[in-house]
Parts: C-alpha cells; sequence; structure tokens
C-alpha cells in the first residue's frame, strides 16, 4: 500500500471528524440558548401566577466547595436534586 494515499485518507478522516464537532458543537450552542429561553419564559409565567418555585437546599454543597472538597459537593448535589452525575458536576462548577 502506498504510504501517500495512507496519509492522505487519515487527513480527509481528520476533516470529516472535525467538521462533524464543529456542527454538533453549533447545535448544542443552540439548543442551550433555546433552553434558557425557555427558562426564562416559565419563570415569568410563575412570577405573573404568583408561584413559588423553591430551589433545592444547597449550603451542604456550597459549604463543601469552600472546604476544597469538590466530588463531595458533586455527591451531595446529586443526592439534594436527583440530578445525573455530568448535571451535577456542571452544577457544581458553575457555583465554585
Amino acid at each position: 500500500m502506498d504510504y501517500g494515499m495512507l496519509l492522505l485518507g487519515v487527513v480527509v478522516l481528520v476533516v470529516v471528524v472535525a467538521l462533524g464537532s464543529s456542527a454538533t458543537d453549533r447545535r448544542l450552542t443552540r439548543v442551550d440558548r433555546r433552553l434558557a429561553r425557555v427558562e426564562r419564559k416559565l419563570d415569568a409565567i410563575a412570577d405573573r401566577l404568583g408561584v413559588a418555585v423553591v430551589e433545592p437546599e444547597l449550603a451542604e454543597v456550597t459549604a463543601l466547595l469552600r472546604q476544597g472538597k469538590k466530588i463531595q459537593a458533586i455527591k451531595a448535589y446529586r443526592e439534594s436534586t436527583g440530578a445525573g452525575l455530568a448535571e451535577a458536576r456542571d452544577a457544581v462548577e458553575r457555583l465554585g
């Protein structure tokens, strides 16, 4: 097999993967923006109706973060909210 053809194949593969991941990133960004809009609308509706939205108690999570115990904070967040690992990690990183 010719090494030039092999190298060309690898380059083409890398370009295809890069373009695919870029398109995925754009879709996720678009979804994030739409989700933020929906959340703002729901907040406005709740305010208009006088509905109090109770946020989960995160005092333990913030205390653990202050102590530098990020993994324990993620675990506490998951236990408080029922969130999945990725969601809890992202939330704890936003808090810290």
